[in-house]
């Protein structure tokens, strides 16, 4: 059984939610080295729009609330309208959230992750998979954590949150495989951006305590393996979860 001819990546559209700085502005940076028209989407609007001029014409901001279900159907239609119908979609918003024990750990805290980091991505992936099957082909990449699969202490919202998001991932791979639609998470370990505020001595080496490399992820690595997964070459990886941990991942 021969496969469908794939589109070439380059001239592809792209949304990268949270692309106004850190993983997302790296991946978005990426894309455009390509040739991809990319979608910058983020809160930020002044941070997006600046961003997206440096990468030029092939690239858009627009301004898109992940926790807002009509933001994001208004993003995926004004994205449609300025750079056409996307194939693919990386889902990079996030937050941390507060750092407390876990008996003191505020429920709108809670809430609050859980609707930026797990149905942030479902909102968008909604907004996407329909035109995505109905064109028989995409490539959806969520950005999941190694802490969603090692479990770390004093975030449980941050945690449970890119946990869900490799469950959901495994869960849209096994439905969409015949789809043509293939989606897949990576599971980065602490990279130096805003997600972690002010990095002292000590705060770095809490995050690279378990890392064997000893250093973090540079944006611009996990970039690589999104280019990977966002593009016709990887054809046969759905429902997967990438790690590039510096070796921590233990399963």
């Amino acid at each position: 059984m021969s496969l469908p001819e794939a589109p070439r990546l380059a001239g592809q559209v792209a949304v990268v939610t949270g692309a106004a700085s850190g993983l997302g502005l790296a991946m978005a940076q990426r894309l455009a080295t390509e040739g991809v028209r990319v979608a910058l989407w983020d809160r930020d609007t002044e941070g997006a729009t600046r961003a997206a001029s440096r990468l030029g014409d092939a690239a858009c901001a627009i301004t898109v609330d992940v926790t807002d279900t009509v933001s994001v159907r208004t993003g995926w239609a004004a994205t449609k309208a300025v750079l056409g119908t996307p194939a693919i979609l990386i889902n990079s918003a996030g937050i941390l959230g507060r750092s407390a024990a876990f008996a003191d750990y505020p429920e709108d805290e809670w809430q609050r992750v859980l609707d930026i980091n797990l149905n942030g991505t479902f909102r968008c992936c909604q907004a996407a998979v329909p035109d995505m099957v109905a064109a028989g082909y995409g490539r959806i990449v969520n950005i999941a954590s190694i802490a969603g699969k090692d479990g770390n202490p004093y975030v449980a919202g941050y945690v449970a949150s890119k946990a869900a998001v490799i469950g959901l991932t495994k869960s849209m791979g096994k439905e969409l495989a015949q789809r043509g639609v293939l989606v897949n998470a990576i599971a980065p370990s602490a990279s130096e951006t805003a997600i972690f505020g002010p990095l002292t001595d000590a705060y770095r080496q809490r995050l690279l305590a378990n890392v064997p490399m000893a250093r973090m992820v540079q944006p611009e690595e996990v970039a690589e393996l999104a280019l990977w997964l966002a593009s016709p070459a990887c054809s046969f990886s759905t429902g997967a979860t990438f790690d590039i941990s510096g070796g921590r991942a233990t399963y």
